[in-house]
Protein backbone atom coordinates (compact mmCIF):
# COMPACT_ATOMS: atom_id res chain seq x y z
CA UNK A 1 0.00 0.00 0.00
CA UNK A 2 1.12 3.84 -0.77
CA UNK A 3 -0.18 7.03 -0.37
CA UNK A 4 -1.20 8.98 2.40
CA UNK A 5 -3.01 5.81 4.15
CA UNK A 6 -0.09 4.08 3.80
CA UNK A 7 1.87 6.45 5.78
CA UNK A 8 -1.25 6.98 8.58
CA UNK A 9 -0.68 2.72 9.02
CA UNK A 10 3.02 3.14 9.13
CA UNK A 11 2.41 5.60 11.85
CA UNK A 12 -0.35 3.53 13.62
CA UNK A 13 1.76 0.43 13.77
CA UNK A 14 4.92 2.97 15.23
CA UNK A 15 2.96 3.80 17.93
CA UNK A 16 1.09 0.37 19.11
CA UNK A 17 4.27 -1.04 19.12
CA UNK A 18 6.08 1.64 20.86
CA UNK A 19 3.20 2.51 23.77
CA UNK A 20 4.19 -0.20 25.87
CA UNK A 21 7.80 0.90 26.74
CA UNK A 22 7.06 5.06 25.68
CA UNK A 23 6.98 6.64 28.87
CA UNK A 24 10.28 4.89 30.03
CA UNK A 25 11.99 5.85 26.59
CA UNK A 26 10.82 9.04 26.66
CA UNK A 27 11.68 9.85 30.74
CA UNK A 28 15.19 11.11 29.13
CA UNK A 29 14.77 13.50 26.77
CA UNK A 30 11.79 14.92 29.09
CA UNK A 31 14.72 15.99 31.38
CA UNK A 32 17.34 17.52 28.95
CA UNK A 33 15.89 17.77 25.66
CA UNK A 34 11.62 18.94 26.23
CA UNK A 35 12.26 20.49 30.04
CA UNK A 36 9.68 22.58 31.09
CA UNK A 37 7.75 21.68 27.99
CA UNK A 38 4.54 20.31 29.24
CA UNK A 39 4.59 22.74 32.33
CA UNK A 40 4.30 25.79 29.25
CA UNK A 41 1.73 24.15 27.37
CA UNK A 42 -0.22 23.45 30.02
CA UNK A 43 0.08 26.83 32.25
CA UNK A 44 -1.62 28.33 29.15
CA UNK A 45 -4.97 26.45 28.71
CA UNK A 46 -8.13 27.64 29.23
CA UNK A 47 -11.34 26.34 29.06
CA UNK A 48 -12.91 23.70 27.17
CA UNK A 49 -9.19 22.50 25.85
CA UNK A 50 -8.69 19.37 23.12
CA UNK A 51 -5.13 17.68 23.07
CA UNK A 52 -4.71 16.37 19.37
CA UNK A 53 -2.56 13.10 19.81
CA UNK A 54 -2.87 12.97 23.66
CA UNK A 55 -0.53 9.88 23.19
CA UNK A 56 0.05 8.31 26.75
CA UNK A 57 -1.50 11.44 28.65
CA UNK A 58 1.96 12.73 29.92
CA UNK A 59 0.16 16.47 29.56
CA UNK A 60 -2.91 15.25 31.93
CA UNK A 61 -1.06 15.87 35.50
CA UNK A 62 -0.33 19.91 33.78
CA UNK A 63 -3.64 21.00 33.10
CA UNK A 64 -5.65 23.76 35.08
CA UNK A 65 -8.26 22.60 37.62
CA UNK A 66 -10.99 24.19 36.07
CA UNK A 67 -9.91 23.04 32.04
CA UNK A 68 -12.95 20.68 30.48
CA UNK A 69 -9.97 18.24 28.68
CA UNK A 70 -10.69 16.00 25.75
CA UNK A 71 -8.06 14.38 23.86
CA UNK A 72 -7.92 12.15 20.97
CA UNK A 73 -5.13 9.64 20.11
CA UNK A 74 -4.77 7.79 16.84
CA UNK A 75 -3.22 4.57 18.60
CA UNK A 76 -5.54 2.51 20.35
CA UNK A 77 -2.22 1.16 22.77
CA UNK A 78 -1.48 4.84 23.38
CA UNK A 79 -4.68 5.62 24.35
CA UNK A 80 -5.37 3.11 26.84
CA UNK A 81 -2.53 4.27 29.05
CA UNK A 82 -3.84 7.56 28.79
CA UNK A 83 -7.14 6.45 30.22
CA UNK A 84 -5.55 4.66 32.87
CA UNK A 85 -3.18 7.61 33.68
CA UNK A 86 -6.34 9.66 33.60
CA UNK A 87 -8.45 7.73 36.22
CA UNK A 88 -5.07 7.44 38.21
CA UNK A 89 -5.03 11.01 38.45
CA UNK A 90 -8.90 11.36 38.99
CA UNK A 91 -9.32 13.31 35.81
CA UNK A 92 -13.14 13.47 34.24
CA UNK A 93 -11.05 13.34 30.50
CA UNK A 94 -12.57 12.50 27.44
CA UNK A 95 -10.20 10.81 25.58
CA UNK A 96 -11.39 8.96 22.33
CA UNK A 97 -9.71 7.12 18.69
CA UNK A 98 -8.95 9.66 16.15
CA UNK A 99 -6.73 11.14 13.52
CA UNK A 100 -5.77 14.24 13.70
CA UNK A 101 -6.22 14.86 10.12
CA UNK A 102 -9.99 14.40 10.46
CA UNK A 103 -10.87 15.56 13.88
CA UNK A 104 -14.32 13.90 14.70
CA UNK A 105 -15.68 17.56 16.48
CA UNK A 106 -17.83 20.13 15.31
CA UNK A 107 -16.62 23.67 14.12
CA UNK A 108 -15.51 26.33 17.29
CA UNK A 109 -15.65 23.61 19.58
CA UNK A 110 -12.60 24.40 21.58
CA UNK A 111 -11.38 27.07 23.75
CA UNK A 112 -7.81 26.12 23.20
CA UNK A 113 -5.83 23.02 21.23
CA UNK A 114 -2.84 21.59 22.47
CA UNK A 115 -0.71 19.54 20.23
CA UNK A 116 3.46 17.80 21.65
CA UNK A 117 5.42 16.37 19.99
CA UNK A 118 3.16 14.98 17.41
CA UNK A 119 3.22 16.91 14.33
CA UNK A 120 6.71 15.47 13.64
CA UNK A 121 5.06 12.34 12.69
CA UNK A 122 1.36 13.05 11.75
CA UNK A 123 1.39 12.47 7.66
CA UNK A 124 0.45 15.94 6.72
CA UNK A 125 0.76 18.41 9.22
CA UNK A 126 -0.61 21.38 7.49
CA UNK A 127 -3.91 19.28 7.15
CA UNK A 128 -3.77 18.64 10.94
CA UNK A 129 -3.12 22.02 11.99
CA UNK A 130 -6.09 23.15 9.77
CA UNK A 131 -8.26 20.67 11.54
CA UNK A 132 -7.12 22.83 14.43
CA UNK A 133 -8.33 26.14 13.49
CA UNK A 134 -11.60 24.69 12.15
CA UNK A 135 -12.54 23.38 15.50
CA UNK A 136 -11.38 26.62 17.77
CA UNK A 137 -13.86 29.55 18.61
CA UNK A 138 -13.03 32.71 17.14
CA UNK A 139 -10.02 34.15 19.46
CA UNK A 140 -9.17 30.44 20.48
CA UNK A 141 -5.83 29.49 21.37
CA UNK A 142 -3.34 27.25 19.54
CA UNK A 143 -0.44 25.62 21.89
CA UNK A 144 2.38 23.52 20.12
CA UNK A 145 5.39 21.55 21.77
CA UNK A 146 7.51 19.96 18.58
CA UNK A 147 11.29 19.05 17.79
CA UNK A 148 12.11 21.36 14.43
CA UNK A 149 15.03 21.68 12.31
CA UNK A 150 17.95 22.87 14.11
CA UNK A 151 19.44 26.40 14.04
CA UNK A 152 23.13 25.33 14.21
CA UNK A 153 24.00 23.89 10.65
CA UNK A 154 25.58 20.31 12.39
CA UNK A 155 23.22 19.90 14.65
CA UNK A 156 20.35 19.95 11.99
CA UNK A 157 22.91 17.89 9.09
CA UNK A 158 22.65 15.32 12.40
CA UNK A 159 19.08 15.79 12.38
CA UNK A 160 19.29 15.01 8.07
CA UNK A 161 20.79 11.91 8.35
CA UNK A 162 18.70 10.66 11.33
CA UNK A 163 15.38 10.82 9.59
CA UNK A 164 16.16 9.00 6.54
CA UNK A 165 15.75 6.04 8.72
CA UNK A 166 12.90 7.18 10.96
CA UNK A 167 10.84 8.48 8.29
CA UNK A 168 10.71 5.78 6.73
CA UNK A 169 10.51 3.14 9.87
CA UNK A 170 8.15 5.15 11.59
CA UNK A 171 6.95 8.64 9.42
CA UNK A 172 8.94 10.83 12.31
CA UNK A 173 10.49 14.26 10.93
CA UNK A 174 13.45 15.67 12.71
CA UNK A 175 13.72 19.14 9.97
CA UNK A 176 9.97 19.54 10.21
CA UNK A 177 8.96 23.67 11.56
CA UNK A 178 5.23 23.69 12.13
CA UNK A 179 5.04 27.45 12.41
CA UNK A 180 5.20 28.47 8.57
CA UNK A 181 1.73 26.14 8.60
CA UNK A 182 0.68 27.94 11.91
CA UNK A 183 0.63 31.27 10.12
CA UNK A 184 -0.43 29.62 6.47
CA UNK A 185 -3.28 28.74 8.13
CA UNK A 186 -4.56 31.59 9.34
CA UNK A 187 -2.95 31.94 12.93
CA UNK A 188 -1.98 35.00 14.71
CA UNK A 189 1.35 34.12 16.55
CA UNK A 190 1.00 35.49 20.10
CA UNK A 191 4.84 34.21 21.43
CA UNK A 192 7.49 31.55 20.12
CA UNK A 193 10.28 30.21 22.20
CA UNK A 194 13.30 28.21 20.22
CA UNK A 195 15.60 26.14 22.60
CA UNK A 196 18.13 23.31 22.43
CA UNK A 197 19.93 25.04 19.74
CA UNK A 198 17.01 25.51 17.70
CA UNK A 199 15.52 22.15 17.78
CA UNK A 200 12.74 22.83 20.21
CA UNK A 201 9.98 24.96 19.26
CA UNK A 202 7.05 26.01 21.10
CA UNK A 203 4.39 27.98 20.01
CA UNK A 204 1.34 29.69 21.26
CA UNK A 205 -0.80 31.41 18.68
CA UNK A 206 -4.43 32.60 18.32
CA UNK A 207 -7.41 32.36 15.77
Amino acid sequence: MTGPDSETAKVLHAWNTQAAVYDRQIAFFERIWFTGGREWLAARARGRVLEVAVGTGLNLPHYPAGATLTGIELSPAMLAIARQRAASLGLDADLREGDAEALPFDDDAFDTVVCALSLCAIPRPAAAIAEMHRVLVPGGRLLLLDHVGSTWPPVRAGQWLLERLTIRTAGEHFTRRQLPLVTAAGFEIVETERRKAGTIERVHARK
